[in-house]
């Protein structure tokens, strides 16, 4: 798939939920396990690119402020859908990752699962500048992106490759390879990375 962004909304109105493999209607396993285990900071949370707000309503659930953005108005709609029919207070927005309408320093997490990986090339820099922006120092930013192993693609990522990305912007906690059956019951494989803004930047 390419990321012509536009093209996702257009996905989002031709099939149903279901039918999209990323959306798995309950919330990914490597959120749940760092929720659980107090490695994120319960506060303002971003979640980049929400898609239909699954894992923006449960950072809800769990006492989060959460903000969930996507560039597809229709995954918008079944996230704002979602969030009235749980009585949850999650705002779901409408928006460009690569112009994030917040302030500086305004969350302190920022989750973003299979996001990055969809960015081009040209356009990853303002990305992680954006994200780093709206990071407070201190903050936590879980980036689960595309692993090597899924075959050699523009968007497959290897361990070095992700250091030198994002190493001059956070300070990178942890990376933890993992394997993911999706919702179109085929295995892939990720790389789940926990960073942190660090009080100097």
């Amino acid at each position: 798939m390419d990321s012509n962004y536009e093209e996702w909304d257009r996905i989002y109105r031709r099939y149903p939920l279901e039918a999209l493999p990323w959306e798995l209607g309950r919330p990914r396993k490597v959120l749940v396990g760092l929720v659980k285990k107090g490695l994120v900071k319960k506060g303002k949370a971003l979640d980049i690119c929400c898609g239909a707000g699954t894992n923006a309503l449960y950072l809800t659930k769990k006492g989060f402020q959460v903000t969930g953005i996507d560039i597809s108005s229709k995954a918008i709609e079944h996230a704002k859908e979602k969030a009235r029919k749980a009585n949850a207070r999650t705002q779901f927005q409408v928006q460009n990752f690569l112009n994030l309408p917040f302030e500086d320093e305004e969350f302190d997490f920022v989750f973003d699962m299979g996001c990055f990986h969809h960015v081009k090339v040209e356009d990853r820099d303002t990305f992680i500048r954006g994200v780093h922006r709206v990071l407070k120092k201190g903050g936590s930013y879980i980036m689960v992106c595309f692993s090597y192993r899924n075959g050699q693609a523009w968007n497959h990522f290897t361990k070095e490759q992700i250091i030198q990305l994002f190493s001059n912007h956070f300070k990178i906690k942890n990376i933890e390879h993992i394997a993911s059956v999706e919702g179109d019951g085929y295995i892939r494989y990720f790389y789940s990375v926990l960073m942190e803004k660090e009080l100097s930047s």
